[in-house]
């Protein structure tokens, strides 16, 4: 009997983490979203710190420091996009439980 191969392996647990994860984030009451986005937050700026870090990287070497230059890059910008984005919805969740001022 051959053992599995670990690329197969690790492609099947991706696509597991895919599926938990969408049925974890859509069962999310709207009381528990904000929370949660300041979580995911905060997640998003420790991936930016390695971001940077991988993006200011040297060559040791080889010449494939543009790789990880380029990665770094992509993946800061991302992170950006995500913080930005999670700030957006939680100012906008908060903004449904303020009271409404009324028209004199």
């Amino acid at each position: 009997m051959d053992a599995v191969d670990p690329t197969v392996f690790r492609l099947a647990i991706f696509v597991l983490a895919i599926f938990v994860g969408y049925y974890v984030v859509w069962s999310v009451t709207p009381a528990l979203h904000t929370p949660l986005m300041a979580v995911t937050n905060a997640i998003s700026s420790v991936i930016i710190v390695g971001a940077l870090l991988a993006a200011a990287a040297h060559a040791s070497g080889g010449g494939t420091a543009w790789v990880s230059k380029g990665a770094g890059a992509v993946a800061a910008g991302l992170a950006s996009v995500n913080i930005f984005g999670g700030f957006l919805v939680t100012q906008r969740m908060l903004a449904m439980y303020r009271k409404k001022d009324k028209a004199k």
